[in-house]
């Protein structure tokens, strides 16, 4: 049994044609020689891209060997019993990603090999002025109406379009069709999964002259077909500690997301922190920069970096001024 010390992660990078060059410019990504550079996973075990630890005793393991080695990081979460249950992303959209709808975990599990659905949570880092997003339907629609709109190529006028800008959130549930807008870079929480069923990709191409894949039938199988109710923003609530204040942007039955503002500066006493045994935390830094201190580990963390605290982790103290996700089950 180790004790439980937190640990930087470095995330694997994907480069989707939609992708641009914020996550290098703005987000400590520069080291990746991908163009465009469309997401990182900053916390991740999925095969698809793992996450690797960069600091620390397992410093350059993947993520997750060193869960499958200490399952007790995880906590005891019904969520997080045998392996991580999220996936933490950056994502640049300098355009239009495809409009898309993921499967819940009674279809993924009976059509996709026991693997589990999707529902994510957005919060936006970054918008254009103008920038949108697409979030369900403007009215009901039948799947014989919506495959004849994709078969004529006119789905965008069934879609509801809703305006975003910094420091929004959404859930998106599994089943509701969905596209992120030009022009936005979020923060993506998810289960742990890469299950998406694209309906309509604006006919593009990829870097070697290919359309990329469209899921018409799955996506008409797991798509809510209903006029979706234009997404409320919630309401937020700041809860003070010494040196920082915490407030929930959101709860759903596979993660928490509570956003940390710390700022120290003007405190003798560094701010505690600490995951408890139920689950682990993730902070992601969003803005800023601080130092994580514990016994025998101190962690520098800067615009972009993610750490890892691990379930009934030891005492540790935050200073710095920066704005942070936490994230657990």
């Amino acid at each position: 049994m180790s004790d439980n010390r937190p640990f930087l992660l470095q995330p694997a990078a994907q480069d989707y044609l939609w992708g641009g060059s914020k996550l290098k410019d703005e987000y400590g990504k520069e080291k990746f020689n991908l163009t465009p550079l469309a997401e990182t996973w900053e916390c991740s075990t999925h095969p698809n891209g793992q996450s690797i630890v960069s600091s620390g005793e397992y410093e350059g393991w993947p993520l997750g060997n060193v869960i499958a080695l200490h399952p007790d990081y995880l906590g005891t979460h019904p969520k997080s019993r045998n392996e991580l249950p999220i996936l933490v992303k950056l994502i640049d959209a300098k355009k239009d990603l495809s409009v898309q709808v993921h499967p819940d975990d009674e279809y993924a599990r009976v059509n996709e090999n026991g693997q589990l659905g999707k529902t994510e949570m957005w919060y936006v880092l970054h918008a254009d002025k103008g920038a949108k997003l697409v979030y369900g339907f403007r009215h009901d629609i039948s799947k014989a109406e919506l495959r004849k709109s994709l078969d004529c190529g006119t789905i965008e006028k069934h879609l509801q379009y809703i305006p975003v800008k910094k420091d929004d959130v959404f859930l998106v549930e599994a089943g509701t069709v969905h596209a992120i807008g030009s022009g936005v870079v979020i923060a993506e929480i998810q289960e742990n999964s890469k299950l998406t069923y694209r309906l309509f990709d604006y006919n593009r191409t990829d870097k070697n002259g290919n359309k990329r894949e469209l899921h018409i039938d799955k996506a008409l199988d797991v798509a809510r077909l209903s006029r979706s109710a234009e997404p409320c923003q919630p309401m937020r609530v700041l809860n003070y500690r010494n040196g920082y204040a915490l407030e929930l942007l959101g709860r759903c039955r596979y993660f928490q997301v509570e956003r940390m503002l710390l700022n120290t500066e003007r405190y003798r006493n560094m701010a505690d922190y600490r995951a408890g045994s139920n689950s682990f935390k993730v902070l992601l830094c969003t803005d800023g920069c601080g130092v994580m201190f514990g016994e025998s580990v101190m962690i520098n963390f800067f615009k972009g970096d993610c750490i890892f605290i691990p379930a009934d982790s030891i005492k540790l103290k935050l200073h710095g001024r920066a704005h942070l996700l936490s994230i657990g089950c």
